[in-house]
Formats: structure tokens, sequence, C-alpha cells
């Protein structure tokens, strides 16, 4: 039994398959996304129905990213965020052409039984974005921290790794999960095209909304899949790349 953590999609429909060719998804397998599924390729609606599809047959956690949210609230009532518009939602709203109500419909239903945060048997932990609570996720205040926050990334990144976790420094924060997953800050803002680890998170998202690829790990070997870079399987199209 594998569980495989998949970073942000962004209506890369072709990456998405790509990387799951590459992975070779057995019924067995646990497929946890981080979110962001839509927002920057032409697919955002063929994603969607994909993983619906998907689901059906393997196991699947679907984490929800600010991008989602966006989406289900235009999907929930009709008006368009405008933020979300020029980040993306432009082409989300186009890649629904043809789309009928009853379709939709499902995807709303798909997109409200998202999850905020997963936490596995192996406390082990998921999420888009972030958490500021020295608690944990479960004491969060704010629902929007889970899939807009970038601090927890930003405070691993500085850590200096010689600290102790037993250390009164050491953040509190940290110390709850053997290991968090999350998305939301691509990689390749830090001229890396791979997941990065520090400390003990891993950021997934490999930036497959702009020039990068869309990542897949295997959290228990850490091995990476990737698709091409998202502009050579779109060349028509620029994506977030605006």
């Amino acid at each position: 039994m594998r569980t495989l953590a998949i970073g942000d999609i962004h209506g890369g429909l072709k990456a998405l398959i790509q990387v799951l060719n590459k992975v070779e998804v057995k019924d067995e397998d646990t497929l946890i996304f981080v979110g962001d599924y839509v927002d920057g390729w032409s697919e955002s609606a063929q994603v969607i129905q994909f993983l619906i599809e998907l689901s059906e047959n393997i196991n699947c956690v679907f984490i929800k990213g600010n991008h989602d949210v966006w989406c289900e609230d235009w999907l929930r009532s009709g008006e368009v965020n405008q933020t979300w518009y020029v980040h993306g939602g432009k082409e989300t709203l186009e890649s629904y052409d043809g789309f009928s109500t009853e379709e939709k419909n499902k995807h709303l239903e798909f997109f409200e039984n998202m999850l905020l945060y997963y936490l596995d048997d192996e406390n082990r932990l998921f999420l888009h974005a972030g958490f500021t609570s020295m608690h944990g996720v479960k004491r969060e205040v704010f629902e929007t921290t889970f899939y807009f926050d970038r601090t927890l990334w930003e405070m691993a990144l500085i850590m200096d790794e010689r600290i102790e976790k037993d250390s009164a420094i050491y953040p509190n924060r940290l110390k709850h999960y053997k290991e968090i997953y999350i998305g939301h800050t691509p990689t390749i803002n830090f001229n890396c095209d791979v997941p990065m680890n520090a400390i003990n998170i891993w950021n997934i998202d490999t930036g497959a909304a702009f020039a990068g690829k869309l990542s897949a790990v295997d959290i228990n070997t850490k091995k990476v899949f990737q698709s091409d870079k998202l502009p050579d399987l779109y060349p028509n199209e620029k994506g977030r790349n605006k």
C-alpha cells in the first residue's frame, strides 16, 4: 500500500494524467491532493470531473485550496469574485462552457466535501497552506488560514536545523506532527523545481500554475514523480504566466 501526496494542479489535466501514469496507480493506493485543482490552465472543469471519476475507484483525499474556495463560491452563487477572475478564474469560467447545471451541481458538491486538513494514522498532516495556532490545527481560529497562510513554510525555511525538537525555542507548531505536507507556495519561487523539505515540512507545489511541473511524492519512500513543464503541455496558453 502506498500513500502519495499530489501538489497543486491548477487546471493542468494533461500534467495530472502524466503523473498518475508515472505513478502507475494501483487499487490499494491512497492519493492525497493538497488543493488548488482549478485556475491557470484551460482544463479546470475537466480536472474536477476526472477527480470525481478517479475517486470512484481509488481511495482519494481532497484538501481545499484558496482557488477552490473561489470556484466553489462561484458555482454556488453565480457571482464572480474579481480577485479570482484575474488569478486564473477567467480560464476556469471558460472551461465550464458546455457543462450542464446538473454537472455543475455535482462539482459544487465535490468542492463542498473537500477537507481543510487531513491527519493520517501515523500523525502526518496534509493541508493546503498552513496554520498559526501553537496548539495545532484543531485549535486554529480562522478557517482561511488553512488555505492562505504562508508563515508556516517561511518559518521552516529560516529555522536552524541544529535546534532540537525538545528545545524550548523549537516552534510549538511543528512539534505536533511527524510530517506536514503543503502546497500553495510554489517551490520555483526558490529556484527549485522539485518538492522541498524544511524541518518536518514538505512543500509539494512545484509551480504547475506557472512554468513549473506537477509533482507527486510517495510519502514513505520520498520518491518523486513529475510531469513535464506545464507550458510544454499547453504551448498555446499562458497559464498564470501573465
